[in-house]
């Protein structure tokens, strides 16, 4: 903030010129004593000094303007946000959905319904997503961090979510048919009422997942689980997962 400060008059110049040792300065001190002159009426002009108080003032206008659009900001910044995935639905490749999925869920923003079906979103960041009914179908997803997001009745067939972490995830009802979670962290994932048929879950930490009311694991391939659940492995055989260390597994036996 600018302060004014109100100057002392400045002595005669026939005073400040006998003070002068040498005369090649003269011009100088001219120089300098009639710029003192203005310094000193400009420091006692009421006008400026209210100029500097309406600009201080402006200033504080401004601050409070900045904060009381902040609302109307963030709204514009989550239109946009959506207006990349919308745009961009049904096409491949991430069209900056990556970047617009991260930002809405870090300002808490639900993406229940979401379409990013066949788009190419690997590395995506969507930890604690609300992402129920939601249509992640053939979506690349590797190396992904989805830890605690909610999947519930979401259509996830042909997702590849490899060495994904998906610790605590909720697969509630969820169609995973022919999804790949190989190396997939699957600790604490809830799979009640999920459809698992063709599932690849080779590899995956499977350690205290919820599998009792899973509906469907046909043709699954759980071969090198890991910290599986007791009973988990019978149970899964019996309901028709296979274990076959190749991509194409053989049938389970009749």
């Amino acid at each position: 903030m600018p302060i004014r400060l109100h100057r002392k008059r400045p002595a005669a110049w026939s005073i400040r010129k006998a003070g002068i040792k040498h005369g090649w300065a003269v011009p100088l001190w001219a120089f300098e004593w009639f710029w003192e002159w203005i310094a000193y009426i400009l420091s006692n002009w009421s006008f400026l000094e209210v100029l500097e108080y309406l600009g201080s003032f402006s200033i504080l206008i401004a601050v409070v303007f900045y904060f009381s659009e902040s609302g109307d900001r963030l709204k514009q910044k989550h239109y946009q946000a959506w207006q990349v995935i919308n745009t961009a639905q049904g096409k491949g490749g991430s069209g900056g959905r990556i970047e617009a999925l991260q930002e809405l869920n870090a300002d808490g923003v639900p993406l229940v319904g979401v379409d990013v079906s066949g788009a190419f979103l690997q590395g995506v960041r969507l930890e604690r997503a609300r992402l129920l009914r939601s249509n992640l179908n053939s979506a690349d997803l590797r190396d992904s961090d989805f830890g605690y997001a909610d999947f519930s009745d979401a259509d996830l067939r042909f997702a590849n979510f490899r060495q994904s972490n998906l610790l605590h995830a909720n697969f509630h009802r969820a169609s995973l048919e022919d999804a790949d979670l190989w190396g997939a962290d699957l600790n604490n994932a809830d799979f009640s009422g999920a459809t698992l048929t063709n599932a690849d879950l080779r590899f995956a930490n499977l350690a205290n997942i919820r599998w009792h009311d899973a509906r469907a694991l046909k043709n699954s391939n759980i071969y090198g689980v890991k910290n599986a659940p007791e009973g988990f492995l019978p149970w899964a055989l019996q309901h028709g997962a296979v274990q076959s260390e190749s991509d194409s597994p053989a049938q389970p036996a009749p």
